[in-house]
């Protein structure tokens, strides 16, 4: 399985359950979520690009490295995306959303994307990680805004998207937020 497809099949499958709620966003189903992901990938299609960067906490960046490993992109920490990429005239194209569609079949469990690591790892290791926390599409996630982009942050919005989990990011502070059982899951 590629990240794509856990993408898609998030969505088919829990249509009525809510993915993800931020500020500025209020709550996103999961459709309404593949929606954003996929209208911000074709935006990176067309830019022709082979790696992407993104600093900062925010759902801009998490809905980013999503639609980086949509089409086929590597993702990096680095600096921020340009405001462009996220929406605006390459949002939607005219012709709709074909250039990114014809990249599905780039996309494979080989598919490098973050790390040193591909799809079919980090799949891999959010199955076992899902394993141990048990989320799944009745699981509230909710960590800081701040973290979204830390690597433990971006661990657990992986497992809330794996486990069909409602992720759920804080403005503030969240106590009880806990990144232990996410540390090393990006190391190679």
């Amino acid at each position: 399985m590629t990240l794509r497809e856990l993408l898609i099949q998030r969505a088919a499958r829990l249509q009525e359950y809510p993915a993800l709620t931020a500020p500025g966003w209020g709550a996103l189903r999961y459709p309404q979520f593949r929606n954003r992901v996929e209208g911000i990938a074709l935006g990176l299609v067309l830019r022709d690009r082979d790696r992407l960067h993104c600093a900062g906490p925010g759902p801009w960046a998490w809905a980013c490295e999503v639609a980086c490993a949509c089409c086929g992109l590597v993702w990096e920490a680095g600096a921020e995306v340009e405001p462009e990429l996220l929406g605006g005239s390459l949002y939607n194209a005219d012709e709709g959303r074909q250039a990114y569609h014809d990249r599905e079949h780039d996309v494979r469990e080989t598919t490098p994307f973050t790390g040193g690591l591909d799809h079919g790892e980090v799949v891999r290791r959010l199955r076992r990680l899902n394993g141990h926390l048990g989320w799944d599409h009745g699981t509230a996630v909710v960590l800081p805004l701040a973290e979204a982009s830390s690597p433990e942050g971006r661990a657990a919005l992986w497992s809330a998207l794996y486990g069909g989990s409602h992720a759920i990011l804080e403005a503030s502070a969240v106590p009880g937020w806990d990144p232990g059982p996410f540390k090393g899951f990006w190391s190679a």
